[in-house]
């Protein structure tokens, strides 16, 4: 998918005033339109090149020959992923530990012109402003998962944009969620985090507009995004029917390779590219197929996320595990040991719904590996993403996977 950007001249909120060169982000603080921070050079390492930090370079044999991996620009002596315990969407809450928390905290308004809210764990909230237009809101914001902070800002922007797509909407402004280790990091490097950011909110033509940051010891980043859709065309997650087929957009196993990735320092250019693909064609294609229900898969799995929508609908899933795809090099990483600690929390909260039949731990522990800017998870069939199950009615077991 080739997304169109926006053109120039759209004013940001954070793009330094006056000399880029010298000059740190504005957050809260308006600049000029029409400047921004000036890229830095992309200094990639050759194939197969061992990361400065690190004494020897990975095993040839560890991942299958058709796998390629990249390096991207050096680092230096900052790896991001080493300033925090976890990484992306794998250091959310646990699910199950956030839906005891949220229990009884059902806010008043449910209802009416709230479309949706915190009943089934949506992706954004909605809000419906007149008969047409409904305001669709989301935040999210997480720890890196790669270390370099152009791509880190890229992936993270990407996922917050998601939610919105997922709802069925368009993203309309954002701002940025900044947490950095000031004593730790330099500023240089939050400034390349936001400018991976504001490249992606061009690239899907959603104004970027200031944001909040705070002091933090671990580098976060992310964004609360607004946007558009019609309330009659929502996806929502409790719209699912017996006898629809389930489509996934994107390829699984960002949880594992960015396990491996913060192990090793060595890239999954494959990763990479599935974090940083904008899911508005996937959004665009199932609104055009009349499609109702859908949700993205993030930090609770393809099994979390399938389990969220089956349950909210009423309805079973049934996956065939061989039809979902997975990134290169995943399965081997897996094999390596690379499991992150919030795919096993997955597979865990899941377990008690979930008939397995003969399936074996390490192909369910793929199945529910923390997704960190993941595909649309969609009821209905959409082209060129496979069909991995079918939405049956509801059984003993709301997940059966065959």
């Amino acid at each position: 998918m080739t997304a169109t950007p926006v053109p120039g001249g759209r004013r940001t909120g954070i793009e330094p005033a006056d000399d880029a060169a010298r000059r740190k982000p504005l957050l809260k603080t308006g600049g000029p339109p029409g400047t921004q921070t000036p890229p830095r050079p992309r200094l990639p390492r050759p194939r197969g090149a061992r990361h400065p930090l690190h004494g020897a370079a990975q095993p040839a044999d560890i991942f299958p020959a058709e796998a390629t991996f990249d390096g991207m620009a050096d680092p230096g002596p900052f790896r991001l992923t080493q300033y925090a315990r976890g990484g992306g969407c794998a250091c959310k809450i646990p699910p199950g530990e956030l839906e005891e928390t949220l229990a009884g905290l059902m806010p008043d308004g449910q209802g009416g012109d709230l479309l949706v809210g915190v009943e089934h764990g949506d992706d954004g909230a909605v809000v419906r402003v007149s008969p047409a237009m409904a305001v669709v809101m989301t935040a999210d914001f997480f720890t890196p998962v790669v270390d370099d902070a152009y791509t880190f800002g890229r992936i993270a922007a990407t996922n917050a944009l998601s939610d919105i797509y997922a709802m069925g909407g368009e993203p309309l402004v954002a701002v940025n969620l900044l947490g950095w280790p000031r004593d730790k990091l330099p500023a240089e490097l939050a400034a390349e985090v936001l400018r991976g950011g504001l490249d992606v909110g061009r690239a899907a033509q959603c104004h970027v507009a200031g944001g909040h940051s705070i002091d933090d010891p671990e580098p976060k980043y992310g964004m609360a995004v607004t946007g558009t859709a019609n309330p009659a065309t929502l996806l929502r997650i409790d719209a699912g029917k017996p006898g629809v087929p389930i489509s996934l957009t994107k390829p699984i196993g960002t949880g594992v390779l960015n396990a491996w990735h913060k192990a090793t320092g060595e890239v999954s250019a494959a990763a990479v590219e599935v974090m940083t693909t904008l899911n508005a064609g996937a959004s665009q294609q199932a609104l055009a197929a009349g499609i109702r229900c859908a949700t993205d898969v993030t930090g609770f799995g393809l099994l979390g996320h399938l389990f969220k929508l089956a349950k909210a609908s009423r309805v079973s899933a049934v996956v065939d595990r061989a039809a979902v795809p997975l990134i290169e090099g995943t399965r081997a990483a897996a094999r390596a040991g690379h499991i992150p600690g919030g795919s096993r929390r997955n597979l865990q909260w899941v377990r008690p719904h979930t008939d397995a039949g003969t399936v074996g731990e390490d192909d369910l522990l793929l199945l529910a590996d923390a997704q960190t800017s993941g595909g649309l998870l969609v009821a209905g069939e959409l082209p060129g993403a496979p069909v991995i199950g079918e939405l049956v009615p509801r059984r003993d077991s709301v997940l059966i996977i065959r």
